[in-house]
């Protein structure tokens, strides 16, 4: 199953923590089956039917079930660039 770094943690919880999203915020990850698979990283109200939630450290994901499969044996790491912006990363679980 997938896990979050310590970074990622806090960034997904400080995303999730805006005004207007519920106790059942969390950062939804979808992905399409393509030869070069990508990911979309969106904040979500909650979950949708069939969805994977990962919870660690009180922030929440919600993975596709193709997200799900492709993230298994991941670890979603986070950084905030100079700019301000969100910056994601995978690895292989070690």
């Amino acid at each position: 199953m997938l896990t979050l770094t310590d970074n990622a943690t806090a960034i997904v919880n400080e995303i999730t923590s805006q005004p207007g999203l519920g106790d059942t915020a969390g950062l939804r990850i979808t992905s399409t089956e393509t030869p070069d698979p990508a990911f979309e990283v969106t904040a979500a109200a909650q979950g949708e039917p069939g969805d994977q939630v990962v919870e660690q450290g009180g922030a929440t994901v919600y993975l596709d079930e193709n997200a799900a499969t492709m993230l298994d044996d991941k670890v979603l790491d986070a950084a905030v660039d100079p700019s301000g912006k969100v910056e994601f990363a995978l690895a292989l679980q070690g």
